[in-house]
């Protein structure tokens, strides 16, 4: 076959002062930061559905994406010849690993049957590009959202068949996943939610999610699949409301459901924008709960109301990012999936170039800019300075739940007024200012 970016040649670090738009600036994937080099850190996944599939339509347009790559059609030898142009992707770009939905790799058909199928003839060909390039499947996942059976939902769905048929789905997408030694396993509820609560029995829709999730670790078991498996929150859109609206939720319905030790949280920086979170809140909620697992690596406009899924830019929110995945000491499964799309204006191919570049210099830049304020201390100092009145006396009897109402009672009689210390905001944005 031949080359799908002919004019492209392996993207190569040529630093800040570099001129050149198909050269990294900032990511220069073998430099040690903070004890690791780059690509460990980052981790880097391109997302299969918008670099080979998005059509780049929108709500009142059609696609203007040119892939001479591709034919149009819904055939297997087509979709085997989007499995090299993606893998020529990788390589040329320095990429690791990738993502993919059942339904972008392989073609829908007309019965299951035909689909798993087709789902195997290009497994077969992805496992052949994996052994000869060495590059990995970061995560896999199905496509529960986009065909018409799944109007009303997969798992949620008021139809028992249509629960079956998902369920039948992603038993497939699993071990597909396994094959190509999937390194984890992402659960999105696209339409797992409600449009009206005039026809929804919310109850049994999330015991019905629930059963369906327990079903998929007895199988994950079954199969020997060791990989983590996620939940990617997001609030709406397809639907009013999402069962997995954000981390808080997401955490607490794995807790309810006896879940929490089979899952943790694959986070987007577009979700928790139509959350109403930044995605710094949503990433410390899972760290919190030790359910930090991978980051889908976008952004969204801000005056647009949907899921815009642009490339991130934003040195603030690359390091904001990178501080969290500092502390929690770096991911071990997960990584930093691309889902994200070029602008409907940017059709061209080498803009496939343009947007991944700029995505990863971005990283590149918060993660060295994270380790410096790490490295530094005195960001971490003042927090840890802030808190310290539970470090010993009264405060350390609290935490370690020796004290009641009434004790805390009494000491307060005794010391009087409660004392407590400005908060320096300005003074820490000042202090996060002198590093970007």
């Amino acid at each position: 076959m031949s080359e799908a970016f002919p004019d492209i040649q392996k993207i190569k670090y040529e630093g800040p002062k570099s001129k050149n738009p198909l050269g990294f600036k900032h990511y220069n994937a073998d430099e040690v930061v903070a004890g690791k080099k780059m690509r460990e850190h980052l981790r880097f996944g391109v997302a299969y559905w918008h670099t080979l599939r998005n059509t780049l339509a929108d709500p009142f347009g059609a696609g203007t994406s040119q892939k001479p790559w591709d034919d149009g059609s819904n055939s297997v030898e087509n979709a085997k010849k989007r499995t090299h142009v993606c893998f020529e992707f990788m390589d040329k770009l320095g990429v690791d690993y990738y993502c993919f939905h059942d339904r972008d790799v392989s073609p829908e058909c007309a019965t299951l049957a035909e689909s798993n199928k087709a789902f195997d003839a290009v497994a077969d060909e992805l496992e052949k590009l994996q052994r000869a390039t060495g590059k990995k499947l970061l995560w896999g996942t199905a496509c529960l959202f986009a065909h018409p059976r799944y109007n009303q939902g997969a798992a949620t769905s008021p139809s028992a068949s249509v629960f079956a048929y998902a369920a039948a789905q992603v038993k497939k997408a699993l071990e597909v996943t396994h094959r190509l030694g999937g390194e984890g396993y992402t659960f999105w509820g696209g339409r797992e939610g409600y449009s009206t609560l005039w026809n929804t029995n919310l109850k049994r829709e999330m015991d019905h999610l629930a059963a369906f999730l327990h079903m998929a670790v007895d199988y994950k078991k079954k199969i020997g699949f060791t990989g983590p498996f996620y939940i990617e929150p997001k609030p709406r859109e397809p639907s009013t409301h999402q069962y997995d609206s954000d981390s808080a939720a997401c955490l607490n319905f794995l807790r309810q459901y006896d879940l929490m030790e089979h899952f943790k949280l694959n986070i987007e920086t577009n979700h928790a924008t139509l959350a109403g979170h930044t995605m710094r809140h949503e990433l410390e909620v899972a760290l919190a709960a030790g359910a930090l697992g991978s980051i889908d690596a976008n952004t969204g406009d801000e005056l647009i109301g949907w899921d815009t899924d642009q490339f991130p830019t934003d040195i603030y929110l690359t390091t904001q990012i990178m501080l969290v995945l500092l502390k929690m000491g770096g991911f071990t499964t997960g990584g930093l999936n691309f889902d994200a799309k070029v602008r409907r204006e940017s059709f061209e191919p080498v803009d496939l170039f343009h947007a991944h570049i700029g995505g990863m210099d971005a990283f590149a830049r918060g993660l060295k800019i994270a380790s410096a304020i790490m490295e530094d201390g005195r960001l971490d100092n003042f927090v840890k300075q802030r808190y310290s009145s539970f470090d010993s006396g009264i405060g350390a009897q609290i935490e370690k739940g020796e004290v009641g109402f009434a004790e805390l009672e009494a000491w307060t009689l005794k010391n009087g007024e409660a004392m407590i210390g400005s908060g320096r905001q300005e003074m820490l944005e000042n202090l996060v200012n002198e590093f970007i």
